[in-house]
C-alpha cells in the first residue's frame, strides 16, 4: 500500500505568498524541499471557477491554504471546488487552512430576518468534503461549534507578544487596549504574555457602524498604549480609539490586528490618524496600497502554520504550539533577542 511521508501543499488565488512562505518553512523543518502544488485556478469570462490539478493527489494528506478574504465569495467557492477536485482525485484526508476565515463576523442574529451566514459556510465546507480546519483568531470562538468537524484554531496573542517583547524594551511602561468591552479576553491574553497593564475602550453605538461615545477604562496618560483586536476593516473604530488614547495622555498608541482587512478608507485613515504603528499578520495578502504604508507593518504566520500542519499531518499535538517555549523556537531567527 502508498503510504504519505509528507502532507501536501495546494493553494487558491487568495494568498498564493503565505502559502509558498508555508512550503519553505515546511522544507526548512524536514531538511527537504516541499512545493506548493502545481493546480491552474482560475476564472472563466462568466466568472465561473475552474480548477485543474496538475499532480497525482491518491492517497495524500492535503492542505489547501485559502483565507476566504475579498473577494469573499471568489475565494469561498475557490475553496470548496478545489476540494471537490481533490476528493474526486482520491485524496486521503483534506484540512482546509483558512487563515482568515471569512463570513465570521456573522455568527448570530442580531435583529430578526437576518441569517446566520457563518453557520451557512461552516456547512457548505463540510459538506464540499473537507475533513479539518484550520484557522487563526476566529472573531467569535463559538464558531468552532458550527462545524461537524475538527476545528484548529490557532492565536496571534503569543506572536504578537514575541513582537512586543522585540520592540519595546521597557514594558513597565506598556498598557495593552481592547478598542471594546467584547475584545477583553484578547487583549488580557497578551498583556499576560508581555506582563503589562490593561485598560479597555468602552464605545456606545446609536446604530451599527455609528459610534455615539468612546470612555477609557484604566490608566493611559504618559504610558505606551498598544490596542489589540482581530480585524481592521475600515479602521474608523481603531482610529478614533487611537486618538482618544492620546487626547487622554497617551505617549504613544500603536496597533497589533490579527487580520488586516483594510478596505475602503482604512489606510488613509490610519496615515492620517494620531497612531505610531499598526501591525498586521499576512493572514490576508497585502494589496499594493497596504504594502507601502509606512505606518503598517507585517509579522509572519508561516512558521507557525508549517508546524501545525506538520503536526496535523503527523497526528501530534496542535494546542502545543500555544506554549511560549515552542513559539520562540519556531520563531528564533525573527526575534533573536526574545
Amino acid at each position: 500500500m502508498h503510504s504519505v511521508s509528507q502532507p501536501k501543499i495546494i493553494s487558491g488565488n487568495a494568498n498564493r505568498t503565505l502559502a509558498k512562505k508555508i512550503a519553505r518553512h515546511m522544507g526548512m523543518v524536514d531538511g527537504e524541499p516541499v512545493h506548493v502544488m502545481d493546480a491552474r485556478v482560475e476564472e472563466f469570462n462568466d466568472q465561473e471557477i475552474f480548477v485543474e490539478v496538475h499532480e497525482n493527489v491518491r492517497n495524500e494528506d492535503m492542505f489547501i491554504i485559502q483565507p476566504t478574504s475579498n473577494p469573499a465569495n471568489t475565494h469561498l467557492m475557490e475553496l470548496m471546488i478545489i476540494t471537490d477536485a481533490l476528493k474526486r482525485s482520491s485524496a486521503k484526508r483534506i484540512t482546509a487552512v483558512i487563515p482568515y476565515f471569512g463570513y465570521a463576523r456573522q455568527d448570530r442574529r442580531t435583529k430578526a430576518r437576518t441569517p446566520i451566514s457563518a453557520k451557512l459556510v461552516a456547512n457548505l465546507l463540510t459538506k464540499s468534503g473537507i475533513d479539518r480546519i484550520l484557522t487563526m483568531d476566529l472573531h467569535a470562538a463559538q464558531i468552532q461549534g458550527f462545524f461537524d468537524i475538527p476545528v484548529d484554531n490557532l492565536y496571534a496573542s503569543p506572536i504578537f507578544a514575541l513582537d512586543v517583547k522585540h520592540h519595546f524594551k521597557d514594558l513597565s511602561n506598556v498598557t495593552i487596549v481592547s478598542p471594546d468591552v467584547g475584545g477583553v479576553a484578547r487583549a488580557r491574553q497578551l498583556a499576560q504574555n508581555t506582563a503589562t497593564e490593561l485598560a479597555i475602550v468602552d464605545k456606545r453605538r446609536n446604530a451599527p457602524g455609528e459610534i455615539a461615545g468612546m470612555t477609557v477604562i484604566g490608566e493611559v496618560k504618559d504610558r505606551v498604549c498598544i490596542i489589540v483586536d482581530d480585524i481592521c476593516d475600515t479602521a474608523g473604530t481603531l482610529c478614533k480609539a487611537a486618538d482618544l488614547l492620546t487626547e487622554k495622555g497617551a505617549k504613544e498608541v500603536h496597533s497589533y490586528i490579527t487580520h488586516g482587512v483594510l478596505s475602503g478608507p482604512a489606510v488613509e485613515r490610519i496615515m492620517k490618524s494620531s497612531m505610531k504603528s499598526l501591525v498586521i499578520t499576512d493572514s490576508i495578502e497585502a494589496t499594493h496600497e497596504v504594502g507601502k504604508c509606512k505606518k503598517i507593518r507585517m509579522v509572519p504566520t508561516a512558521p507557525v502554520y508549517a508546524q501545525a500542519i506538520q503536526n496535523i499531518a503527523a497526528g501530534a499535538s496542535v494546542s502545543s504550539l500555544f506554549k511560549d517555549e515552542t513559539l520562540r523556537a519556531l520563531y528564533e531567527r525573527h526575534y533573536p533577542d526574545v
